[in-house]
């Protein structure tokens, strides 16, 4: 911004307006048109765009696209220069790898949407003095030293140290994660090394004001404020590559690196035999095309996107592809505590008087409901009847638990109100900590209600309420009282007690209240003694019933779940206990102490098992996190770049994690996140965009299942891999071994083409809607180092691709042996290490029996990919998409080798029944023999 001053909430208001060089009457238009140029607009500044044309070629640079590219335009050139010009091979790779590419732009996540949803949330106008007149002008106008005024449901436009403040009450939830209002005092003056949730003196932007009102002189504006400070943590961090995308680029380069290898061995060989160059280029290409799986980008974006439709059904929405499987193999799930963890509303769950615990329909219950509800501003609105019918409150979200705490026992607050009109009013005050109001009731005589701090009402009172009869308080009965007050405090209850006095209908009453014209203290002082006690009301904002269940399965799967809040220790810790997020016993005593110790860093040693404060994670390095995070579920009273350092360092661990949270101060963490999952409902268009999911039910348990999902569909992607592999591995053995041995090619390009596209493509996307296994949840999570052909993978698809291979090969040597004989030259028969590749030009038999088996096989293999289990416990049937891919590959291909148009283009020949029996019985053999090798490992 440019002005020095930072600790602005450490200094007096009179300080803060001679630092800014401003006055109570605002700036002169002059002076603010000049500040205007010095700091520039009230505006978060937009991360310059990447050009459409740059993202897409950015999509070119994976090394498997590479080697494609390659082989396309070696397959043009050698054809061109071979005299054969063939553009069908080269079409169908560079139509592929562009389809790829535009789907990448299309899916690619767009950094800036993060920054243009945080200028939304600016407030479009203010209230400000300029010449010594109040006006409203666009928020973007103002400047640091801007006196603005603020009221109920007004934006906070800007950050600022308050002048004045009338019962203030400000939202920041989205800044500051606290799940109620906080109450502001321009009077305070504050220690430095505070975090924004404790600046009480201060307003930031994008608050809402919810109660009050206040002046104030600004601060800071655009991107020197806190929110513009997350905006550049948003432009400045990079979201990691998903445990995918680095296993699938580390299994594409292997692959691209190979297949030049095998291109030229092949080459190499063939020029030593004297085979003619422009056919070992044509070879060579063909191999390179066979040893890369070049449907294998778009099979899996059309698995991924299958997997992104059924998550929506199950209320998961995914921004990124990729970020789909990263939820599998998430092993740390950081959930914000407001409004994801918890319901986000507070609610009444405990009513005292001085015998105990009150149910609330009992007479002392409905009581106290009662004074609560008349000593209330809150308004209830009911709409719609029966079913439908719609209860809410608006105010603020203490009174509105209290309005519909007693809705729910039959007591109307509209009703109460016709019964008892309010006739006198001392509104609630931070200093007093309380409120009170006087009602005229049916009789015609009056009652005043006071609610507010249990401590300081309880002082106020000299009686307690007994039903008919009220009893003095002895000091057995304080101590008794303040014990009951404890135990709720230490469930993190929000305990308002609440008091009252009657006055008789022929008193003086009415007359003394209009000789209240003093200070407010005044009044309190002449009315807000002599109380009766009539009890407790203890409310939270409750977790969300089906969280608990959530957190046990995640752990069941391997999953750590921590809760990152801006709120207390001492509610987070009682919610992350109720929750099983917290294992270890944690005493009432060690929470206070933690909650002393985040004012008191410097006092207080003794750590809270498990948990750990804001104010204690500034006290540490980086390096110590790393170190210390392990032992840690709780982190409470956090500000937004602690909850960036906590994810980095479960990170810099090796720990894949995932991130929910709904405010604006939760997006730098979502973003830095290995998966950002926002809320749906509550969350800000900040969390949504800086994203990967968003749960649009803003439920803690749809994780679970997204997490289910996300498993399920890496263990599909992983079928789908070593499927194809398997079968290029055997199309490269058919091939190599072949040539090695002196024969001709047993498949040409086109043929290879037809395999890889379209034989593999649909057994291989079939295998992605696989039903997740039973036990998915309670395995452990894969491990983000751990290669993708572990366990054993790399070895079966090597001997499967050599089965598969051998059997195609054997065909092929079965077809020429016995019934390509009499077509081809006698020599070949007789010794094939004699003949030239070039004597065999036209469609044969072998040819045809080969690209069959090769098929078939591949198409009969799909199944042995379902499961470790064997097909006849799992049930043959149990996907039916595949079993229908089967069927319509295993057609086009008898079409394509059947009928003649196609035979020409494909360079085969019909067979006849006794040839498909043969191709039949070799196509099955791969079934057989993985079946034998289950049931081996399985007993």
């Amino acid at each position: 911004m440019g002005v020095k001053m930072t600790n602005w909430h450490s200094i007096t208001k009179e300080e803060a307006l001679q630092e800014l060089d401003s006055a109570l009457t605002g700036l002169t238009k002059k002076e603010a048109a000049k500040r205007q140029k010095q700091y520039g607009y009230n505006l978060l500044e937009a991360k310059k765009k990447t050009p459409l044309i740059l993202r897409f070629i950015s999509q070119f640079k994976d090394f498997m696209i590479l080697t494609l590219i390659f082989a396309a335009l070696v397959s043009f050139l050698v054809s061109f220069l071979h005299g054969e010009l063939d553009i069908v091979e080269p079409a169908i790779i560079i139509t592929i790898i562009t389809l790829n590419a535009i789907l990448g732009v299309v899916q690619e996540s767009k950094a800036e949407k993060s920054l243009e949803a945080l200028q939304k949330m600016s407030a479009p106008t203010a209230l400000v003095m300029r010449d010594g007149l109040l006006e409203s002008i666009d928020a973007k106008e103002l400047v640091p030293g801007d006196i603005i005024y603020l009221e109920t449901g007004h934006f906070v436009p800007a950050d600022a140290r308050l002048i004045t403040s009338v019962n203030l009450k400000i939202d920041e939830a989205s800044l500051t994660g606290e799940s109620h209002p906080i109450e502001k005092d321009a009077d305070k003056v504050l220690m430095e090394n505070l975090l924004s949730a404790e600046r009480i003196n201060m307003v930031a932007a994008t608050g809402i004001v919810t109660y009050g009102r206040g002046t104030a002189v600004v601060t800071a504006t655009g991107m020197h404020t806190e929110v513009g400070h997350i905006a550049r943590m948003i432009m400045e961090d990079e979201t990691p590559m998903t445990p995918l995308q680095k296993k699938l680029a580390s299994t594409g380069k292997a692959l691209g690196i190979a297949a030049l290898i095998i291109c030229i061995i092949i080459f190499l060989v063939g020029i030593l035999k004297n085979r003619p160059i422009f056919e070992m280029f044509m070879t060579s290409v063909s191999l390179a095309v066979a040893a890369i799986p070049e449907g294998l980008p778009a099979i899996v974006t059309i698995m991924l996107s299958l997997g992104v439709q059924r998550m929506a059904r199950k209320n998961a929405v995914i921004r990124k592809l990729p970020a789909v499987e990263t939820l599998g193999s998430a092993t740390v799930i950081c959930s914000d505590k407001t409004g994801t963890l918890t319901q986000n509303k507070m609610t009444v769950t405990e009513l005292c008087s001085c015998k105990g615990k009150e149910a609330p329909d009992g007479s002392t219950g409905k009581f106290l409901l009662t004074l609560s509800s008349l000593c209330n501003d809150a308004v209830l609105q009911v709409s719609g009847k029966g079913k439908h019918q719609n209860v809410s409150a608006t105010g603020e979200p203490t009174e509105n638990a209290l309005i519909m705490a007693a809705y729910q026992v039959g007591l109307s607050k509209s009703q109460l109100d016709l019964l008892n009109p309010r006739i006198f009013e001392i509104p609630f005050d931070s200093g007093r900590k309380q409120m009170t109001t006087v009602h005229k009731l049916s009789d015609g005589s009056y009652r005043q209600i006071t609610k507010g701090a249990f401590d300081i009402l309880l002082s106020e009172c000299i009686n307690i309420y007994r039903g008919n009869k009220d009893a003095p308080i002895s000091n057995t009965l304080r101590e008794q009282l303040t014990r009951l007050n404890e135990g709720m405090t230490a469930k993190a209850l929000r305990v308002i007690a609440v008091a009252y006095k009657d006055y008789p209908a022929d008193s003086s009453f009415p007359a003394r209240l209009k000789n209240f014209n003093g200070t407010q203290k005044d009044r309190a002082t002449g009315l807000e003694q002599g109380l009766t006690l009539a009890g407790m009301i203890g409310m939270i904002d409750p977790p969300r019933p089906e969280v608990r269940e959530a957190v046990l399965t995640c752990q069941m799967a391997g999953i750590t779940p921590v809760m990152i809040t801006g709120d207390h220790v001492t509610t987070a810790c009682a919610i992350a206990k109720e929750l099983g997020i917290l294992t270890k016993d944690t005493s009432m005593a060690q929470l206070r102490a933690a909650e002393i110790r985040s004012n008191h860093p410097d006092r207080y040693t003794s750590p809270v098992p498990q948990a750990m404060t804001g104010a204690e994670l500034s006290q540490i390095t980086q390096e110590e996190l790393v170190e210390q995070i392990k032992d840690y579920r709780v982190f409470a009273r956090v500000s937004p770049e602690h909850k960036v350092r906590i994810v980095k360092a479960f990170q810099t661990r090796g720990e894949v994690v995932a991130m929910t949270g709904d405010g604006v101060n939760d997006a730098p963490a979502l973003k830095a996140a290995d998966i950002g999952c926002a809320m749906g409902i509550t969350g800000t268009d900040v969390a949504k965009n800086a994203a990967d999911m968003i749960l649009t039910d803003d439920n803690f348990a749809t994780i679970v299942a997204a997490v289910k999902e996300g498993r399920g569909i890496y263990d599909n992607i992983k079928k789908a891999v070593h499927f194809l592999l398997s079968c290029n591995i055997g199309e490269i053995l058919t091939i190599f071994v072949a040539i090695l041995f002196g024969l001709p090619s047993p498949l040409v390009a086109v043929q290879l083409l037809w395999v890889n596209l379209v034989t593999d493509s649909l057994p291989a996307i079939s295998l992605g809607v696989d039903p997740p296994d039973k036990d998915i949840m309670k395995k452990k999570p894969i491990p983000p180092n751990k290669g993708m052909f572990a366990d054993g993978l790399a070895f079966k698809i090597i001997t499967e691709g050599i089965l598969i291979g051998s059997l195609a090969l054997l065909a092929f040597i079965i077809g020429i042996r016995f019934f390509d004989s009499a077509a081809l030259p006698g020599d070949l028969v007789r010794n094939s290490r004699t003949v030239e590749l070039a004597t065999l030009t036209t469609p044969y038999v072998g040819r045809t029996m080969a690209f069959a088996v090769l098929s078939l096989s591949q198409l009969f293999h799909a199944f042995n990919m379902r499961s470790e289990h064997s097909l006849t416990k799992i049930g043959l049937f149990s996907n039916m998409k595949l079993v229908l891919s089967f069927i319509i590959c295993a057609f086009l291909q008898i079409i394509v080798i059947s009928v003649k148009p196609l035979a020409d283009i494909f360079k085969v020949v019909p067979l006849t029944p006794a040839q498909w029996s043969i191709v039949l019985v070799f196509s099955f053999l791969p079934i057989v023999v993985v079946e034998l090798q289950k049931n081996r490992r399985n007993r």
